[in-house]
């Protein structure tokens, strides 16, 4: 039986946290699209490591607090 990578993230919470800041105020500090920040949020895009640290950069916080990952067996 194979196992899939699942990757979460904080994204939303932390920009939440981050005095409501807009998923466009994060596109700009990252060098990304809006498009590209809603579509983290949405577990639709994995982010290249370069962004996965440009990201957690932003926040002051290990990129281990903005993305998560887990093992999903696939059957």
């Amino acid at each position: 039986m194979a196992e899939r990578l699942v990757i979460t993230n904080n994204i939303r919470k932390l920009r939440f946290f981050a005095d409501e800041m807009t998923q466009l105020d994060l596109a700009e500090r990252v060098n990304a699209s809006r498009q590209t920040i809603i579509a983290l949020e949405a577990g639709k895009y994995t982010p290249s490591l370069e962004l996965a640290f440009r990201i957690a950069n932003v926040f002051g916080v290990a990129v281990g607090e903005v993305f998560e990952c887990r093992a999903d067996a696939e059957g």
